[in-house]
C-alpha cells in the first residue's frame, strides 16, 4: 500500500514521517508518459527484448525499507555516495514521482529546490523569468510581486532584468535561478546540490540564505556533498547506501561515518575519529555537558572541555581546539601545550584530559569546536570535527590578540591543560 498525506493533528510536532518507502524502477521498460509521435510510433514498432514486460526486464531498488522521522524546524542533512537514493528520495517526498511502496505523512506546503533554473525560458527576459519560474515552483502571483525586489537584488543582475536570459552568463543565469527558489516560504524546504552554484562569494551568499531559512524555523531536508555546509546548517544526518538508511542521528557522528567508508576501513567513535588504535575516546564534554550543542549563557568568558580515554602505551599528547564560524572559517585555536612548551604525558591505561579556554568576545551567532589529539608535527591519535556547536547571544565586536606571521586563525586563544590518571591495576 502507497500513502503520501497531510495530517495536522496527528503529529502535532513531526513535520515529517516515513515509513517503509521503497521505490523500484524497471530497467528497460517503456516510458509511461510519450508524445503523441511516440506513441504511434511504438505501435507500429515491434516490440524487442528486454523492453515493456517482458522477462529480459530488471528491476533496481532505488530505496528501500527507508524509516525516519523529521520534527518541524529541524534541518537534515542526506548524505551518500552517488546512486545512494538521494535524489529519489527527494522527488518522491515532492511528489515528483510515486513511491512503489510505504507511506509518506507531511504538515504543511513543501517547496522543492531539485534542479536550479528548471523552467527558465532563453527568449524570456530576466523579469519575465522571475515570474514564470516562481510559478512553477509554487509560488502566488502576490508572493512573488512582494519579494520581487529582494530577489533582483540577491541576483545581482538589476542592469540586465530585462534582457533576455539567453545573453546570460551562466553565473548570472545560476544567481538568479538560484534566488529565486530560495525566497519560496514553505513550510517543508527540500534542497538538493544548490549550493554547487556559482562563484566563491555567490556560494558564499547561498549559504548564508540556507542559514536564514534554518533559523527562521522551517523544517529544511539539505542533499549534498558539501560536507562543510551539512556541518554548518544540518543538526541531523541521514546517511544513505544503496537505497537504504544506514545511519539517522547527530551529524558529527553521522559524517565520520561517512568519511570512513566502512567500519572495516576505520574505527568511528561515538565521539569523533580515531586516527590510530594507540588512544581511544569514551566521552567529551564541555561545561560539564556532554552534547553537541551549547547555547553560551551572556558574560561567559571559558569552556572547560574534558576528554576522558584509554592509551595502550606511554605517550606525550596534546589537546588542540580550533573554533570556527559560521561559514567554516577557522577564527581562532588554542594549543596548550605549544605554547607552553611541554606536552601532557600519559602512562597506560586510563586518563582524563583537561583544558580551560579562555574566550574572546565574539559577535553574536553560530560557532564550531573542532577538537584534535595528538603528538603536534609527530602522529595524530584522535580528531572530532564540528564536535560542539556554540551559540552566541548578544552582539558585542570580535577582539583577540592577532597572530603575526603565518597562523591558524586570526584570534590567539589562551588555555591550560591538566591531565589525571588512573592507576592501572594488575
Amino acid at each position: 500500500m502507497v500513502l503520501i498525506a497531510f495530517f495536522s493533528s496527528r503529529m502535532s510536532d513531526i513535520a515529517i514521517r516515513v515509513d517503509n518507502l521503497s521505490k523500484q524502477y524497471r530497467i528497460g521498460q517503456r516510458q509511461r508518459y510519450k508524445t503523441i509521435r511516440e506513441s504511434i510510433q511504438g505501435l507500429l514498432r515491434p516490440r524487442s527484448a528486454g523492453t515493456g514486460t517482458g522477462a529480459g526486464e530488471q528491476t533496481f531498488w532505488a530505496l528501500k525499507d527507508v524509516n525516519f522521522q523529521v520534527k518541524k524546524g529541524e534541518v537534515i542533512g542526506i548524505i551518500g555516495r552517488n546512486g545512494a537514493g538521494k535524489s529519489t528520495l527527494l522527488k518522491v517526498l515532492s511528489r515528483i514521482t510515486d513511491p512503489t511502496a510505504g507511506q509518506i505523512e507531511t504538515v504543511g506546503r513543501i517547496g522543492s529546490l531539485l534542479e536550479v533554473g528548471t523552467g527558465f525560458h532563453p527568449e524570456l527576459t530576466g523579469r519575465e523569468n522571475v515570474f514564470l519560474n516562481g510559478a512553477i515552483l509554487g509560488m502566488r502571483r502576490a508572493e512573488i510581486e512582494r519579494k520581487f525586489d529582494e530577489i533582483v537584488a540577491f541576483a545581482e543582475i538589476e542592469r540586465f532584468l530585462d534582457t533576455p536570459v539567453k545573453h546570460y552568463s551562466s553565473g548570472m543565469y545560476m544567481r538568479l535561478a538560484f534566488a529565486v527558489a530560495a525566497h519560496l516560504e514553505p513550510e517543508i524546504m527540500v534542497v538538493d546540490e544548490v549550493l554547487a552554484v556559482g562563484d566563491a562569494v555567490f556560494q558564499k551568499k547561498c549559504l548564508g540564505k540556507m542559514g536564514e531559512v534554518a533559523e527562521a524555523g522551517r523544517t529544511v531536508l539539505f542533499v549534498s556533498h558539501n560536507m562543510s555546509a551539512i556541518r554548518m546548517l544540518c543538526s541531523k544526518v541521514l546517511l544513505l547506501e544503496k537505497g537504504r538508511v544506514m545511519f539517522d542521528g547527530p551529524t558529527a557522528d553521522g559524517l565520520g561515518l561517512y568519511a570512513g567508508d566502512s567500519a572495516e576501513s576505520r574505527t568511528i567513535l561515538s565521539h569523533g575519529r580515531a586516527m590510530t588504535e594507540q588512544l581511544q575516546i569514551s566521552s567529551v564534554q564541555v561545561n560539564q555537558s556532554a552534547i553537541d550543542s551549547l547555547a553560551l549563557e551572556p558574560g561567559c568568558e571559558e569552556l572547560v572541555i574534558e576528554v576522558s580515554g584509554v592509551a595502550k602505551q606511554k605517550m606525550a599528547i596534546d589537546l588542540e581546539a580550533y573554533l570556527l564560524d559560521w561559514s567554516g572559517a577557522q577564527v581562532g585555536h588554542v594549543c596548550p601545550g605549544r605554547l607552553a612548551g611541554r606536552m601532557a604525558s600519559v602512562a597506560p591505561g586510563e586518563f582524563q584530559l583537561r583544558t580551560v579556554v579562555k574566550l574572546p568576545k565574539l559577535n553574536h551567532g553560530q560557532y564550531y569546536l573542532d577538537f584534535w589529539i595528538g603528538e603536534p608535527m609527530v602522529v595524530s591519535y584522535w580528531e572530532f570535527m564540528r564536535g560542539v556547536r556554540l551559540e552566541v547571544p548578544g552582539a558585542p565586536l570580535a577582539t583577540g590578540a592577532v597572530l603575526e606571521g603565518p597562523s591558524r586563525g586570526p584570534l590567539l586563544i589562551d588555555g591550560a591543560t591538566t591531565v589525571s590518571m588512573a592507576i592501572p591495576t594488575a
